[in-house]
């Protein structure tokens, strides 16, 4: 491709974001009107940081939101345990990210919000911490920071690499500016193959198939202990719509009403926290009784087990919420949106109903199917009558026994990423 391209598209890139800036700007502060962690150290979105400088060295790992986050968990614990006083530079790019992150770190580690993608950011970034190697999680490549990395000398791998062919065509159509970010990587440790394929096809020079960090996480034995309880004091079917997303809950509502009295629970659980009290009104104008997880502490409240419906309107609770539920519905599947993590529905022992949409998961949706762990059907309102056939199908231990076996097979991909992190740390 022609260099002047490049160039061309690059300066465009950063142009764009440079007169962009105020809106940014403007777009964090309103969004912190509802989470006030949008407006902590606004500075570090622009490569302004305040402190003492830390020693050069940093092990610098970005994990945008919650559920990259989560998912760099077995990495982080992998990569202590092979090299111990490793010193982490932890960054995110949302709230929910950050606050989860906090859990995370350890005396020596740092904590800070990954800039605005503009060249002079990423610079500020980049001097003031001086990591000595930089991990990006699954999709997170920003042109203006591999360039600046890639002149700071400071290689960049991309962990849990994915890239659907969705994506794929994407950056074809702006391969000017995308092929030549790829190209600055390091190494992605991809996924699956047909993920490597594409990764090859974009410009990446090395790729390796390390698997998926999701099948590594580990469900919290208190709230799957937890969960067991809440369920068992329910004394009816309990469906979970795990993580949907903007167009998935009206017409599930509205099937949900339609059902005969009595309904089976449904445990509604956005995922995004921003959508609580918007998805709380959705409930109630479809004259449906409503109880919320933020309104109860250890245990649902009296008369919760005879409401329609439980707002999962919590962060960090998926295991309990999986736990308490008979089956779930994935979110993100019954609208063109690619699907949510299935793996941890799996891990905690609850089957899986998903829509025609996982190509954010393909692999792992495929291998769901394959391994008896999951259903998949055409729309909504199929996916209602399979929850609700296979919450009460009497065959249903042997679903959950298969989701549990799914997800432990394909263990140990932090073990093989932290190896690759490490070894370009010491080079």
């Amino acid at each position: 491709m022609n260099p002047l391209w490049q160039r061309g598209a690059r300066a465009l890139y950063a142009t764009v974001l440079r007169a962009g800036s105020p809106l940014y700007l403007l777009r964090l502060w309103r969004r912190g009107a509802r989470e006030p962690g949008y407006r902590q150290a606004l500075a570090e979105r622009f490569g302004v940081y305040h402190g003492a400088v830390p020693a050069p060295g940093l092990l610098w790992l970005h994990a945008v939101s919650l559920g990259e986050t989560r998912a760099a968990v077995p990495l982080i614990e992998a990569l202590r345990a092979q090299q111990p006083g490793l010193r982490l530079l932890l960054t995110h790019g949302t709230a929910t990210g950050r606050h989860a992150g906090l859990g995370l770190l350890q005396p020596g580690d740092q904590q800070a919000w990954l800039p605005y993608d503009t060249p002079g950011a990423a610079r500020r970034f980049l001097q003031r911490f001086q990591p000595s190697v930089g991990v990006l999680m699954e999709t997170e490549l920003w042109p203006s920071l591999m360039r600046e990395a890639e002149r700071a000398g400071v290689p960049v791998v991309l962990a849990n690499a994915r890239l659907s062919e969705r994506s794929a065509r994407k950056g074809r159509r702006l391969a000017a500016l995308m092929h030549p970010t790829a190209r600055r990587l390091t190494l992605a440790l991809a996924q699956t193959t047909p993920d490597a394929e594409r990764l090859l096809a974009a410009g990446t020079p090395q790729v390796l198939i390390s698997g998926n960090l999701k099948f590594d996480m580990t469900p919290s034995a208190v709230q799957l202990a937890q969960g067991a309880r809440w369920r068992a004091g329910v004394p009816r079917a309990v469906v979970m719509a795990a993580c949907t997303r903007e167009g998935e809950e009206a017409p599930l509502l509205a099937r949900w009403q339609a059902l005969p009295a009595p309904r089976p629970l449904l445990l509604l659980v956005p995922r995004h926290p921003q959508r609580f009290d918007e998805v709380a009104a959705m409930v109630s104008a479809q004259g449906l009784t409503l109880v919320r997880r933020s309104q109860w502490g250890e245990s649902p409240p009296a008369g919760a087990a005879q409401a329609d419906v439980w707002l999962g309107d919590s962060m960090g609770e998926m295991a309990l919420y999986y736990a308490s539920a008979d089956v779930a519905l994935l979110g993100g599947s019954f609208e063109p949106l690619g699907g949510q993590n299935l793996i941890e529905a799996a891990a905690c022992g609850c089957p899986l109903v998903m829509g025609p949409h996982t190509f954010n998961f393909a692999q792992a949706a495929e291998q769901a199917l394959a391994a008896g762990a999951a259903l998949r059907v055409a729309d909504l309102s199929e996916g209602v009558t399979a929850a609700l056939r296979l919450a009460a199908d009497p065959q249903r231990p042997a679903w959950v026994q298969r989701a549990r076996d799914f997800a432990s097979a394909h263990r140990g991909a932090a073990q093989q990423m932290a190896q690759r992190i490490l070894a370009l740390a010491r080079r």
